[in-house]
C-alpha cells in the first residue's frame, strides 16, 4: 500500500478523503470507510439506535468536522479537538489534498470545514458545534486557524462553541482533559 515516509502524509494522515490521484487511490477511501463501511459493519454486529455522533482530534477532528458536514443524515452530532479547521489555507491541508485530490482546489471546497459552514451546510443540522483548542498548541497559528471556523459560523448564522483551553498544547492530555465534556455533548443530542 502507498506511503510517505512524512507523518503528515500516507498511512498516518488519510485526511479523511476517498483519494483520487496516484499512487493513495487504491487504499486511500477514509471517507467510504467511516461512513458507508463502518457504519454498515457497527450496525450488523450491534444493537444501534441509527442515531450517531461523531468527533476526532487534529486530522480526525478536521474528518469528524467534514463527514459530519458531508453527511448529516448520518450524525445527530459533532465535535472536535484541535481540529485543522481550513485545510485549504494550511500547509498540511494543501500538502495532503494536492496529493489525494489533485491541483484542482474547486474538489478541495467539500473538505474544508470553514468553507462548507460558511456555505450554509451545517444550518438546520446541528443545532451547536463544540470545538475545544489550546492556547499553547504549537499547530494553533500556522496549522489549525479556529478563528477560520468561527467567522464561518458567524457568516451562516450556525452555532459554534469554540471554547479556548489556557495552558493546553495538541497533547492527548488535551483531549482527556475533556472528553467528559465531548461525551456529555453528544450524549444529549443522541436522547434527543
Amino acid at each position: 500500500m502507498a506511503d510517505d515516509e512524512a507523518y503528515d502524509l500516507g498511512q498516518g494522515a488519510g485526511f479523511y478523503v476517498d483519494a483520487t490521484e496516484a499512487p493513495w487511490a487504491p487504499h486511500f477511501c477514509m471517507e467510504t470507510y467511516v461512513t458507508r463501511d463502518l457504519v454498515e459493519l457497527i450496525d450488523a454486529n450491534f444493537p444501534t439506535t441509527g442515531k450517531r455522533a461523531i468527533l476526532g482530534h487534529s486530522m480526525g477532528g478536521h474528518g469528524a468536522l467534514t463527514l459530519a458536514l458531508n453527511h448529516p443524515h448520518l450524525f445527530a452530532s459533532v465535535s472536535a479537538f484541535a481540529p485543522i479547521a481550513s485545510p485549504t489555507r494550511c500547509p498540511w491541508g494543501e500538502k495532503a489534498l494536492v496529493a489525494y485530490l489533485g491541483p484542482d482546489r474547486e474538489r478541495w471546497a467539500r473538505h474544508d470545514a470553514s468553507l462548507l459552514i460558511e456555505a450554509g451546510v451545517a444550518n438546520g443540522q446541528f443545532d451547536d458545534i463544540l470545538i475545544d483548542q489550546g492556547n499553547a498548541d504549537g499547530f494553533l497559528v500556522e496549522q489549525l486557524k479556529p478563528e477560520l471556523l468561527t467567522a464561518a459560523a458567524e457568516a451562516a448564522g450556525q452555532r459554534l462553541t469554540l471554547r479556548m483551553q489556557p495552558g493546553y498544547d495538541h497533547s492527548y492530555f488535551f483531549m482527556a482533559s475533556f472528553i467528559a465534556d465531548h461525551l456529555a455533548f453528544h450524549a444529549k443530542r443522541l436522547k434527543a
